[in-house]
């Protein structure tokens, strides 16, 4: 169970306790509180994804390599939601951000979940322009032509696969035994 980062009630200072109650649809087991009932629902958390496709360079798609990933795995940007902006306004900031170029959404690829990091990934096409330039959360970019790109298998790897069969494009995945 995540929510390790809980040990103790937020609002008595209790120590939390695994405790199973009834809630919509059944008996949950959760971390809680034995003093004043306070529970961690440990929600996902909303992060975005951009599949990035460079207009000014002949329609390449932009994946980058996070400075804190061992190997020369290349992603899509990625980036959390943050409080009072919608979905659509923080992809074009993360984009703007980890690049520096100047992007508009072109649609909505869809919703993934990504358990193993209890996170729900919002994917969106977008559509860039501009003078890359990343930011030190990223170490390196590759422009990859679409039908030469590989996909993942694990969240936003779906996201990719599902906006190159919408382009009928046969995704072709990474196979871990060689480097990507």
């Amino acid at each position: 169970m995540s929510g390790a980062a809980y040990r103790y009630c937020p609002a008595c200072a209790t120590e939390l306790a695994l405790i199973s109650a009834a809630e919509d649809g059944g008996d949950k087991t959760r971390l809680r509180c034995p003093a004043c009932g306070w529970t961690h629902w440990n929600n996902p958390t909303p992060v975005l994804a951009a599949v990035i496709e460079c207009e000014d360079r002949e329609g390449q798609l932009l994946l980058a390599r996070n400075a804190a990933w061992p190997g020369k795995m290349f992603g899509l940007v990625t980036g959390f939601m943050e409080a009072g902006e919608t979905p659509h306004e923080g992809i074009l900031r993360e984009v703007a951000e980890e690049t520096s170029l100047e992007a508009e959404v072109a649609s909505l690829i869809g919703v993934y979940d990504f358990q193993r990091m209890n996170q729900l990934i919002v994917a969106f096409h977008v559509r860039a322009r501009g003078e890359i330039r990343l930011s030190p959360e990223l170490a390196e970019y590759r422009l990859f032509e679409p039908a030469q790109v590989r996909c993942w298998p694990a969240g936003t790897g779906y996201a990719l696969a599902d906006w190159l069969r919408a382009r009928s494009i046969e995704p072709q995945w990474v196979d871990w035994g060689r480097p990507a």
